[in-house]
């Protein structure tokens, strides 16, 4: 925050601290009394920056105050006060319901995030919150308007232009700009897939994005020049791509429909527009993140070297199941997971490229049944496969308290919020609020079922010449994350790397036409291998305007956040997986990207 208001000239700092599942870990804290209930690094950044917030008059929009926003807001008046400055703080309250939540088995468990889609199958265990007993919830906070995640963007231009609350294409387009500098250095170089053809040494130390958001919401991203990262149509595409729901983007206040996007590099460094976004109502629920105790987990790792891996981990899993069965806890599990990662390499030239490891991962709602697991260890301590050896600590086999996570909607109109704005005695010593209620907004227009589809105009894939075996990463980057129990992968054809054809190119236009005939439905399962189960359901669209494919695959996260027994339970690695996958790649574009690689290093 502080290099945000330090480094050069901007009107607002927005700050997004909550991650759904930081909101669940602080939720059960602070509501022992261990934890303030706000996002310690938030006030790291207000303490830091309030003279120069002063001193250039710079407003700051964040939610970090979590579960605690009236403790943050009163903590920062009186920061204020004893700094002797003139500054205004306000919160917003009313995304808190867990009281409206506590009584569930009597009210009725509110819709799930994904119940208006008929094609998807809810993963094991989704409605235990409703089905099992002794399953608490620790909290339960919805999302509103001009304050969650992307919003604060929506809240600071809606402010600065004055606009109102039926302008949807500048607000969609300002929802969409929040989107691009919402996750740190996202944008600016970090969780960038095309990392590998740039010098390592600016993709660290490096300053977060800023949104010039002009009148009509359209955008410009940019940097500070000072420090590292760098702002290029290929960062903002994989950040757009980041955690989408599909073409249309939800929210509050705003539906942002996509599918007419584009990134255009402007003029200077580390300048790219972004437009194209239209706007309609927003959909009359929202958002509701309910968390809650699903008992207890425990994760046990052991690794195996070399020779007989394979055999190994069967031999370990038949021992432990045996113990668990003559224990007589085996079918007491909620989940019993033993997930073998990594192969070891052929030949290996050291251990290390040889050692493999099994991790156990056991939930249930009985923390006796867990230690039960944990007691196999110190039975079979010494009954176990040929070099066995283990560099986690045994502590992680002990249960602790598992928290998980139902993705609801809520009726907007059925909120109760407010702004309330703060001020202090003369002394500084009390703290006054005027409360001022908030209104929903006012039209909404129903969710219909998402886009999917196969390109409208494929292309036979003959027709690009011939092909060789390589890595589909080769010629296309990719951003994959996580919405609840489902990911979302998103591939483009690279507009500025050291090796990618200009757009001036031939291949250029000709590598889209073979991504968007390419990757279909049916290829996206294929290259998933293994880890594709027919539970899953995919939806696809085009971004024709940034030359990109999007999928969504639901329930590919199980539970989803904390309640995933992925080890990759954000789905951050799947689209970096993916493009490791070798297909079938026209030589046209490998060898045209290798051609342009001078070219593009001197630019």
């Amino acid at each position: 925050m502080r290099y945000q208001a330090e480094l050069g000239d901007v009107d607002f700092i927005r700050g997004d601290y909550l991650a759904e599942v930081n909101v669940a870990e602080n939720a059960q804290a602070h509501a022992a009394g261990h934890h303030p209930g706000w996002e310690q690094t938030c006030w790291d950044g207000i303490e830091q920056t309030i003279y120069l917030l002063a001193e250039k008059r710079i407003k700051v929009v964040v939610n970090g105050g979590a579960h605690n926003l009236k403790g943050l807001a009163e903590k920062v008046q009186r920061l204020v006060s004893r700094k002797g400055l003139h500054l205004e703080v306000a919160y917003v309250s009313g995304d808190n319901l867990i009281e409206e939540m506590k009584d569930i088995r009597s009210k009725g468990l509110p819709p799930h995030l994904d119940s208006n889609n008929g094609e998807v199958q809810y993963a094991n265990h989704t409605l235990d919150l409703m089905e099992k007993e002794n399953k608490p919830i620790i909290s339960a906070n919805a999302y509103l308007g001009a304050v969650a995640d992307t919003s604060p963007v929506i809240g600071a231009a809606w402010y600065w232009y004055s606009w109102s609350d039926t302008d949807y294409d500048r607000l969609a387009g300002a929802l969409i700009v929040g989107h691009l500098i919402e996750c740190s250095g996202y944008v600016t170089g970090s969780n960038f897939s095309g990392f590998t053809e740039y010098n390592l040494d600016h993709l660290y130390d490096i300053t977060f994005g800023i949104a010039d958001v002009e009148e009509h919401g359209t955008c410009v991203i940019t940097k500070h020049d000072a420090k590292k990262g760098f702002i290029t149509e290929d960062t903002v595409k994989c950040q757009f791509l980041y955690e989408l729901q599909g073409n249309v983007y939800l929210n509050s206040d705003v539906k942002a429909i996509m599918d007419d996007v584009q990134a255009q590099r402007q003029e200077g460094k580390n300048r790219v527009r972004l437009l194209g976004i239209k706007g309609a109502p927003p959909p009359p629920t929202t958002k509701l993140a309910i968390f809650y105790n699903a008992g207890y987990q425990s994760e046990i790792v052991i690794n195996a070297t070399g020779y007989g891996t394979l055999e190994k981990f069967d031999l370990y899993e038949r021992m432990i199941r045996f113990g668990l069965k003559r224990l007589g806890i085996h079918d007491q599990f909620d989940i019993l997971e033993f997930r073998r990662i990594g192969i070891p390499e052929s030949n290996p030239s050291s251990q290390l490229r040889s050692t493999t490891y099994l991790r156990i991962l056991a939930e249930s709602g009985d923390p006796k049944t867990n230690l039960g697991l944990a007691s196999l260890l110190g039975e079979f301590a010494m009954q176990h496969f040929s070099g066995f050896h283990s560099t986690s600590d045994h502590h992680t086999a002990i249960p602790r308290p598992d928290i998980s996570y139902y993705p609801a909607i809520y009726p907007q109109v059925q909120l109760k919020t407010s702004i309330n704005i703060l001020e202090s005695s003369k002394s500084g010593t009390a703290i006054g609020t005027t409360s001022i209620p908030t209104t929903p907004p006012p039209r909404f227009e129903e969710l219909t079922k998402c886009a999917s589809y196969d390109t409208a105009s494929s292309i036979p894939l003959e027709s690009f010449g011939p092909t060789k075996p390589a890595r589909i990463g080769d010629v296309v980057l990719a951003r994959s994350g996580d919405k609840g129990a489902n990911a979302n992968i998103g591939f483009f054809v690279p507009t500025f790397l050291p090796t990618s054809y200009p757009p001036s190119s031939p291949l250029f236009a000709q590598s889209w036409g073979w991504l968007r005939s390419f990757l279909t439905i049916a290829r996206l399962k294929e290259m998933m291998g293994e880890s594709w189960d027919d539970a899953f359901y995919v939806e696809r669209v085009e971004f024709p305007g940034i030359m990109a494919v999007h999928f969504v695959v639901y329930g590919v996260l199980g539970m989803g956040v904390s309640g995933s027994s992925r080890l990759d339970s954000f789905a951050k690695g799947m689209g970096d997986w993916l493009r490791d996958i070798v297909v079938e790649v026209p030589v046209a574009f490998l060898e045209g990207r290798r051609d342009h690689k001078t070219e593009r290093q001197r630019l």
